[in-house]
């Protein structure tokens, strides 16, 4: 098959998006099928509209919605024509069997109108756009919702990255249960630590992601208060950075625990890999996740997980054998849940081992087949 593939990130912009829909591609390719990326850029990047990224051709486009502004307003319909002009050139170019949208945006918009306009299925894959943008985008746009609405209802497949991902739009967006599908996402099986990062503690807990209030490291900083006095020896390292940063580095001085805390900021994947496997345990307190690719990061490197129950990452990972699910907002259940961990090595090992086991069913190949068969099924509906 020729696929566009539409994802609303991409290189050199560095994430779950971006990472999903370039190791995608690549497999779609090895396995004989001819992939283009089109992805959205802003007027004023300076990347190239078109370029190959690792053998893949990558088009990027200024997908402009409506805006609130009475003059941006007045230049929308044109600056919207162009837009899908654009894209119509594309296509005619590449002549793509089928539109696949990774996280509906301002693309999956277009892609729509496309698919219609060309007569070819379009595949939705939700990956938790809609409950975790970090202004809300689908709470407060009517135009967002509306597109999602129409994007869902005339996708010939939508598959989530898990099933409250799903649910979510099942009951705010009219998505039909009967065609969507889970399919969980991937990670790279093997990757080794490649580059040290110097740490104040030999033993730690370890947090990361975006500092953002949705992914509850707050509530970790609470949690870690109460293990932290009977555990003289062990830290906590928080990677990662965001708006929440220095407001989160004022808790952990109200805590009391400005010696116990680590904040070396965002890391390479090399140094990612470094700290996560030297860590005792690795905790997600998100208030609300839709997935974690983290955890399975955790697996990989042979670390026990804490997850939170908000979200989707209580349906891959299993409470008392692959790691531990809690609620973050109960600190008590999340301290004690970490507690156990760091003070039971034969426990850690047991679910880093059963955690590891696991990870051949998120490898990229899986996710390529799978993907594969929601093409294959999409297409057939359309003839």
């Amino acid at each position: 098959m020729r696929i566009a593939l539409l994802p609303s990130a991409f290189a050199p912009s560095v994430g779950g998006v971006e990472v999903l829909s370039a190791r995608l591609a690549v497999n779609l390719r090895r396995a004989g099928h001819d992939v283009e990326i089109w992805t959205a850029s802003r007027q004023q990047d300076d990347l190239p509209r078109v370029e190959v990224l690792d053998g893949l051709a990558v088009r990027r486009f200024v997908f402009p919605l409506p805006r609130a502004s009475a003059g941006a307003a007045l230049r929308w319909p044109a600056e919207a024509v162009a837009a899908y002009r654009e894209l119509a050139a594309a296509a005619r170019a590449f002549r793509p069997d089928l539109l696949h949208v990774q996280c509906f945006s301002a693309q999956g918009v277009y892609a729509a109108a496309l698919s219609r306009r060309l007569r070819r299925p379009l595949v939705v894959s939700l990956q938790g756009e809609t409950v975790m943008d970090d202004q809300d985008i689908y709470d407060s746009s009517v135009a967002m919702r509306t597109a999602l609405r129409i994007g869902v209802r005339q996708a010939a497949a939508v598959t989530g990255c898990s099933q409250f991902t799903l649910d979510d739009s099942i009951r705010r967006f009219g998505l039909s249960p009967a065609k969507s599908q889970v399919i969980f996402n991937g990670v790279d099986v093997d990757e080794a630590p490649r580059a040290e990062v110097a740490l104040p503690f030999d033993r730690f807990v370890l947090g990361l992601g975006r500092v953002v209030h949705k992914k509850g490291f707050d509530l970790l900083l609470d949690a870690f208060a109460k293990v932290a006095p009977d555990r003289p020896d062990v830290g906590l390292v928080i990677v990662g950075g965001g708006a929440e940063l220095d407001r989160l580095k004022d808790h952990a001085r109200r805590l009391g625990l400005e010696e116990r805390v680590f904040f070396p900021g965002p890391l390479g994947r090399g140094q990612v890999a470094d700290v996560m496997h030297r860590a005792e345990v690795f905790v997600m307190p998100s208030r609300v996740e839709p997935f974690g690719i983290v955890a399975l990061e955790g697996w990989r490197a042979g670390t026990p997980v804490v997850v939170t129950s908000r979200g989707g990452a209580g349906e891959f990972v299993q409470d008392g054998r692959t790691g531990r699910v809690v609620d973050p907002e109960d600190t008590s259940a999340l301290a004690d849940a970490v507690a156990g961990l760091l003070d039971d090595p034969a426990l850690r090992a047991s679910f880093a081992a059963a955690g590891r086991a696991r990870l051949p069913e998120f490898s990229w190949d899986r996710l390529r087949a799978e993907y594969e068969k929601v093409y294959a099924s999409a297409a057939a509906a359309r003839r």
